[in-house]
């Protein structure tokens, strides 16, 4: 379910799905040898290369080393998992179908095609796009950034919140940080039965941890700013009944 405020600012599809293959922790491949899960065995390279560490008697090299050429010979799929506990945790799923080589002590996978899946539905992303697009510049300190948003400062979420129009907010039970990008923030709203993501996009997009910080300030500068006029309103009303 989604909320009023409009998706703005937000990643490229292929720099989205640059971003889940490098800040995903595992990722499991389909072969004909089978299904196995690897973890913390892949690295995306600067072309868009998987390069996998599998063991010496992995089924997956003998399929590597004698797949017919070009042909896709293996699918790889990863899991985007939001770092804070929320409800429906899996933010996105990419797939990517390709073939193996061997390239020293590890398997190299060149993808041909790409598909990735999020809650607005999926889409296709070319070779060429994947392999040029960067990843997020935040995407490997996302996990930090937001659980310690969400332990630490809690009060400051909350704050985020009044940038929210208050037709989201009704019957919001909870509010967690759900994702962090170089061109905003987005909010999780929780109700008793559904939930709905918001949006608050940065005034210009942050290149690093540092950017990121002034971004924030920001973004609880105008939260602040736009508490005052609806305690006035309060005020007033209270004043008038």
């Amino acid at each position: 379910m989604g909320d009023s405020r409009s998706w703005t600012a937000a990643p490229a599809a292929a720099e989205r799905a640059r971003s889940v293959s490098a800040a995903a922790w595992s990722c499991a491949i389909t072969a004909e040898g089978g299904r196995a899960e690897f973890v913390g065995a892949h690295t995306v390279a600067e072309d868009g290369r998987v390069l996998v560490s599998v063991p010496e008697d992995s089924a997956l090299l003998a399929t590597a080393i004698f797949a017919p050429r070009g042909e896709p010979s293996a699918v790889l799929e990863f899991a985007d998992v939001a770092p804070v506990p929320v409800r429906h945790r899996i933010r996105a799923r990419l797939w990517t179908a390709g073939s193996f080589t061997p390239e020293g002590d590890r398997l190299a996978f060149r993808p041909t095609r790409i598909v990735l899946r999020e809650s607005s539905g999926a889409v296709v992303v070319g070779p060429d796009e994947f392999a040029a697009a960067a990843p997020d510049p935040l995407a490997l300190a996302e996990a930090h950034l937001l659980t310690h948003l969400a332990d630490c400062h809690a009060d400051a979420v909350e704050r985020l919140t009044r940038l929210v129009d208050p037709g989201s907010l009704h019957g919001a039970v909870r509010v967690q940080p759900l994702a962090v990008d170089r061109h905003g923030l987005t909010l999780r709203i929780e109700r008793a039965r559904t939930h709905g993501d918001v949006r608050l996009p940065f005034h210009t997009p942050a290149d690093d941890v540092a950017q990121l910080t002034e971004r924030m300030h920001v973004l609880l500068g105008q939260a602040a700013a736009d508490a005052c006029p609806r305690a006035l309103q309060r005020q007033r009303t209270d004043r008038d009944r």
